[in-house]
């Protein structure tokens, strides 16, 4: 009942806004929050700021952050508007600070609260967006929202790319202009009295929670298989050649790719059916993972990119999409459920990097190994996924 009357008070919004507000988000938490350090390490090693060891516990912060933001996420639905905001201002503010302490602990807290923020503004975000346009009759606009994802990539990579010769703690002052930048459009776009989520007419049904733990288990692999190349491409492509303007172009390439493909996506999203396309999505993922395990020169680090950017998204966008048909009413918990298992997923590859490269099998290649096993676990969650989709049908 509540929700009706706040319904005839307060129109839907237009389209054209929610998805601006939905890709400024996540291109400042995802893009900026998220994944800005992958191409800034190469060059704070650089400045001898932090070493290869201070890095990769900088990384697995962030990841842990990820997996605890993603588990309190459904506990922040009632207000998604609201906390998406203020979670956005915490990644802003977790990128200045980093530009100003460097220590192995600070460093390690600050992208630790990066990633729980980030998780907040995917899972919140994605949740009002969808249901918004849910309401609005443009559900198919939702692609879009995910090309925020890409862009906030891009734009790091290609600041980090063109900016090279500065001081990283320069480019993170710069992000974090960026970052506050967006979250100003955001504060002023997203009206206050819209912050409720309301339920999608002609909601369905909510499905078996059995049908859930797949799609979780899918997600997960999708983050164990993604998080090698996301992590270790801009510095293996480092190692074929020390010039930042070369290689901190796999970077950009990168979030490109993934622009691109969700643009194609868009154009099929209406006939498509969402297991299907995460599916070819996940199989053509696990080509460019396994990449790495067999060829280092930078064309084919170059190819890997455009097939791991290429399919990231459209991989992200078909699974949370997939999770608002199943719960249509307040997608919120099960979005919640499946960036957990994503988190856990990306906490697992470099575990598995560290564990292979310097205690399991001495003088073994960590990265190697453990892309060949994300690659098979990638080809065999597509498998599952087409066959689920065949057995809906």
């Amino acid at each position: 009942m509540i929700a009706v009357e706040q319904s005839n008070v307060d129109p839907p919004l237009d389209p054209r806004k929610i998805v601006m507000i939905g890709i400024v988000a996540l291109a400042v938490a995802m893009g900026i929050g998220r994944f800005a350090f992958t191409p800034l390490m190469p060059l704070m090693m650089r400045d001898g700021s932090i070493d290869a060891a201070t890095g990769a516990k900088w990384a697995a912060a962030n990841y842990a952050g990820y997996l605890v933001g993603s588990l309190a996420a459904s506990r922040l639905g009632r207000h998604p508007m609201r906390n998406l905001q203020w979670a956005l201002w915490g990644v802003t503010a977790s990128t200045v600070l980093i530009a100003f302490f460097t220590t192995p602990i600070a460093g390690g807290s600050l992208r630790f609260a990066a990633g729980v923020f980030s998780a907040w503004v995917l899972v919140l975000g994605s949740s009002w967006c969808l249901m918004q346009l849910a309401r609005a009759g443009e559900g198919r606009r939702g692609t879009w929202i995910y090309s925020g994802v890409g862009l906030g990539i891009t734009v790091a990579g290609v600041l980090a790319w063109l900016g090279g010769t500065q001081r990283a703690w320069v480019l993170w002052l710069e992000l974090g202009l960026l970052a506050a930048g967006g979250v100003w459009y955001v504060v002023r776009a997203a009206p206050e009295a819209r912050d409720r989520l309301l339920p999608a007419v002609g909601s369905t049904p909510q499905r078996d929670h059995r049908s859930h733990l797949g799609l979780v288990v899918c997600y997960a692999a999708f983050g164990f298989g993604y998080i090698v190349p996301a992590t270790f491409l801009p510095t293996l492509a480092r190692t074929q050649i020390d010039n930042p303007l070369v290689f901190g172009l796999v970077w950009p390439v990168f979030g490109l790719a993934s622009i691109a493909s969700l643009a194609i996506a868009a154009r099929a999203a209406p006939t498509a059916r969402r297991r299907r396309v995460w599916a070819v999505a996940q199989a053509v993922m696990a080509v460019g993972t396994g990449m790495p395990a067999f060829d280092r020169h930078l064309g084919s680090l170059a190819v890997g990119a455009l097939l791991v950017g290429g399919t990231f998204m459209i991989t992200t966008m078909a699974g949370l999409q997939l999770a608002r048909e199943l719960a249509p009413a307040n997608p919120t918990p099960l979005l919640a459920r499946m960036t957990s298992g994503f988190a856990v997923g990306q906490i697992a590859g470099p575990v598995m990097v560290w564990l292979v490269g310097h205690h399991v099998l001495r003088g073994a290649d960590g990265v190697t190994l453990t892309s060949l096993v994300a690659a098979v676990l990638l080809l065999l969650t597509a498998t599952w996924l087409w066959r689920s989709d065949r057995h809906d049908h």
